[in-house]
């Protein structure tokens, strides 16, 4: 008796000859806060996280584990409406459930974010970039930070073009105004090798090399405040200490309509332009400048405006039952 053919394969039935499923994606993970700079990133990377983790994970849930009365206020930090203060620090540390380490550079990452002078920010972030565990997780990945990092790098390298430049870190650290240490130009002038933003030629002088600086985003928007709040810090000094026929300080308060601000954008950008061409075309620099430009305001946005409207609403969104306080009131815990 012949073999009965075997029929076609139930659509019940997978057959052996077709390809693997694709395996399960992994589970979330938490993330670290050693990953960032941005404390309100983490707080928002966190919590969706753990609402994938634990499907009843919400706002009220981790104000019940942090001990605190608004169950909204969580989202009123992440969302940069409120800030956090010691007492609120330790509280939501203890409701991420993060160790000492940890807490502490929670608290650094605050103390960064939050800082109100430009000694403040810049003592929180030497404590940020100092952390081991937060140069391990690289997020530091580009070279623009280390660049950044103090006021004085981008000078140590235009310093060197002037023909009279010495390769030595006591001649440099006495050139530059105000004066540093001999020990700090001499890490200016390793970090610049290491970034090619100085190189040596043939003869071994000295050059200003042209690397391509990147960094990823969430490094600039931490470093770029920090430079220039220590350049605008320089050219506060500048006003008392140097002569006027060797600076130029000038200013102008106008009144202009909200929708020509990015027109007067425009015009600086073409500006800071101009100005790079024409310093590039100097044969013999002497002297190195710093050039700021600054443009901001000083009064709010008329209600009227489709701006001022915005605005409007931002703020009757931030506000809540929990978060509103009679003067008179004791504070909030992260006012």
């Amino acid at each position: 008796m012949p073999p009965v053919a075997a029929g076609p394969p139930s659509d019940s039935a997978p057959s052996s000859d077709g390809p693997a499923p694709p395996p399960p994606p992994p589970p979330p993970r938490l993330p670290s806060v050693y990953e960032y700079v941005d404390y309100r990133a983490f707080l928002r990377d966190h919590f969706a996280a753990s609402k994938i983790l634990k499907p009843q994970y919400s706002y009220r849930y981790f104000s019940r584990r942090a001990g605190l009365a608004s169950s909204n206020f969580l989202k009123l930090v992440m969302d940069g409406k409120r800030n956090l203060g010691a007492g609120t620090i330790e509280a939501f540390a203890r409701a991420l459930k993060l160790d000492d380490a940890e807490s502490r550079f929670f608290a650094d990452l605050v103390g960064l974010s939050q800082a109100e002078t430009l000694v403040e920010r810049n003592r929180a972030f030497e404590r940020v970039a100092a952390n081991r565990r937060f140069r391990a997780a690289r997020r530091l990945e580009g070279p623009l930070f280390e660049y950044l990092r103090h006021w004085y790098y981008p000078v140590v390298r235009e310093l060197a073009a002037r023909a009279d430049f010495v390769d030595d870190p006591r001649w440099i650290a006495a050139e530059l105004l105000p004066p540093v240490t001999a020990r700090e130009a001499r890490a200016a002038l390793d970090v610049l090798g290491r970034l090619g933003l100085l190189v040596r030629d043939a003869s071994g002088r000295l050059l200003r090399g042209e690397p391509s600086l990147t960094t990823g985003h969430e490094v600039r928007s931490a470093m770029v405040p920090v430079y220039h709040r220590q350049m605008i810090e320089r050219a506060g000094a500048a006003v008392d200490d140097v002569p006027p026929d060797e600076r130029d300080v000038s200013a102008l308060t106008v009144c202009i309509r909200a929708s020509s601000l990015a027109d007067l954008k425009q015009r600086i950008r073409r500006f800071r332009e101009e100005m790079m061409e024409r310093c590039d075309t100097e044969t013999e620099p002497e002297r190195v400048y710093q050039l700021c430009i600054q443009l901001f305001p000083l009064s709010r946005v008329p209600p009227s405006t489709p701006a001022g409207l915005a605005a409007s609403r931002s703020a009757a969104a931030s506000a809540s039952p929990a978060g509103a306080k009679p003067r008179g009131a004791r504070a909030r815990p992260g006012g």
